[in-house]
């Protein structure tokens, strides 16, 4: 598990949210989130644009 990977899954938890949650209040999907913490993405980015709440 990378760092990256280790420190968004500790802070996920620390604000008591869920992947979904995560992925809902971020803007990005839920298979981001989870690849992310998993440490499958190599060098996560966006690609597509913010969405405006």
């Amino acid at each position: 598990m990378t760092q990256l990977a280790k420190f968004v899954k500790e802070m996920r938890k620390q604000f008591g949210l869920t992947q979904v949650d995560l992925s809902q209040k971020s803007g990005v999907g839920l298979r981001f989130v989870r690849e992310l913490e998993q440490g499958k993405l190599e060098n996560p980015e966006r690609t597509d644009p913010v969405r405006q709440s």
